[in-house]
């Protein structure tokens, strides 16, 4: 690490910003100390980086198309759903990728590819498997170098090969792995780790990386409650770079590996720029500025534009994914709190409500009375004080949006935001 910072409480820095070190402690202990703290997770920071790889990782081609990308790792890890998301980011990408299983053991694993396939309109080679023998490593053989030889006839610049996995490593996987590398050569070999599973996932990583060199790993299920301290392992043992980050169920959530946003993830800083990316490539900008114009003006949303808003947030993942973006300081200051009390299904109650309603409701919420509040619980599968808390929240969410219209808008934010982490679980 460049430069020796002081000990705690030590006036001055000793090195080339002694300057400023000095004129910190100067102004003040209190001064001095923030400084410090800031200079030393500045260079926590900075080295977590350097052990990540200071920038994404890019994928390694054949000179020869198709490129193989072999797909490793335990069952449960989500191979097969992963192999699924990698060809729906390639196609986007713009390349033409087509899918394989060669996992002969377990029938399920092939339908289940086969149907990822469908859902993204990804090519696939299904192969031919006779269902009245056992099968085994020559079966595994035979369908990755048809499927190999099937892409490049097909025009398929990038072949994706789910393996099989197991509950635990054992020398027949690896060894059917071994000549799946000697057969295809393939131009990546990707671990696929659950994030969640911590230390097991990265002796796994150490296991598939001593006998197969693997080039990259994929961490899925990052939606979850870990925060990365899994890629910080995976990368310090098998000195292979994270590629990619599995952060939700749908084909589309999947995103490459951003060393410095993981690690602000990981401080507990959020990741700002991830959050508006996802928000540019979801989001629809036209309805979301005529929805801001419309909430900041004196005339207010419709229950109907909150019901849209909330169809447009959805598309961007859970809330919990969305709230852990959000760093730990300033008006998000205590929302990791907040976030342990998201109940997502609210969210499906709240549309459920609002589309018990009628259209005459939704635009004017102030004529449902008693009554009309007992039909839309009764259409909605809900209760009337379920009923009751939504309008009752629309109306203060109403309120906040014209007080920050008309100039208050820093102390209508303080408040929304208490509300948020109030013991109240979010959305009831």
């Amino acid at each position: 690490m460049a430069g020796r910072e002081p000990e705690i409480g030590q006036a001055c820095w000793t090195d080339d910003r002694s300057a400023v070190g000095c004129h910190r402690a100067q102004a003040g202990p209190e001064l001095g100390l923030a400084h410090i703290a800031t200079e030393r997770e500045q260079i926590v920071h900075d080295e977590l980086v350097n052990i990540l790889g200071k920038d994404t990782a890019r994928f390694q081609k054949a000179s020869q198309p198709p490129s193989v990308i072999l797909m490793a790792g335990l069952q449960g890890s989500g191979k097969t759903t992963t192999s699924g998301k990698l060809a729906q980011w390639l196609k986007k990408a713009g390349h033409r990728p087509m899918l394989v299983s060669v996992d002969v053991y377990r029938p399920a694993a092939r339908e289940q590819l086969k149907v990822v396939a469908q859902s993204i309109g990804a090519n696939l080679y299904e192969g031919k498997l006779d269902p009245s023998t056992s099968h085994g490593t020559d079966d595994v053989l035979r369908l990755a170098k048809e499927a190999n030889r099937d892409a490049a006839n097909f025009g398929c610049d990038m072949l994706i090969v789910d393996t099989a996995g197991r509950l635990g490593i054992d020398e027949a996987l690896m060894d059917e792995m071994a000549q799946l590398k000697k057969l295809l050569n393939p131009s990546e070999i990707l671990f696929v780790a659950d994030a969640m599973t911590g230390q097991d996932a990265v002796n796994s990583a150490k296991a598939f990386n001593d006998r197969l060199t693997i080039t990259g790993a994929i961490l899925t299920k990052m939606d979850g409650d870990a925060r990365g301290g899994a890629a910080l392992s995976i990368r310090h043992i098998t000195g292979q770079p994270i590629k990619f980050l599995g952060t939700g169920e749908k084909p589309d959530a999947f995103e490459p590996f951003h060393p410095d946003r993981i690690v602000s993830r990981i401080m507990g800083h959020g990741d700002i720029a991830t959050l508006i990316e996802r928000a540019e490539e979801k989001l629809d900008r036209g309805k979301a500025e005529a929805f801001a114009k419309k909430a900041l003006s004196g005339d207010g949303f419709t229950l109907e534009d909150f019901r849209d808003q909330l169809r447009q947030i959805k598309k961007m993942g859970s809330m919990k994914s969305i709230l852990k973006m959000l760093p730990s300081v300033g008006p998000f200051a205590g929302m990791s709190q907040a976030i342990d009390n998201v109940d997502e299904g609210q969210f499906t109650r709240v549309e459920s409500i609002i589309n018990s309603m009628t259209q005459k409701e939704r635009l004017d919420h102030e004529i449902i009375n008693g009554n009309r509040r007992k039909r839309i619980a009764k259409g909605s599968g809900t209760t009337v004080q379920d009923v009751n808390n939504l309008l009752r929240q629309y109306a203060q969410m109403r309120k906040v949006f014209k007080t920050m219209g008309s100039g208050g808008g820093i102390k209508a934010q303080q408040r929304m935001m208490s509300q948020m982490q109030g013991r109240q679980r979010f959305g009831r």
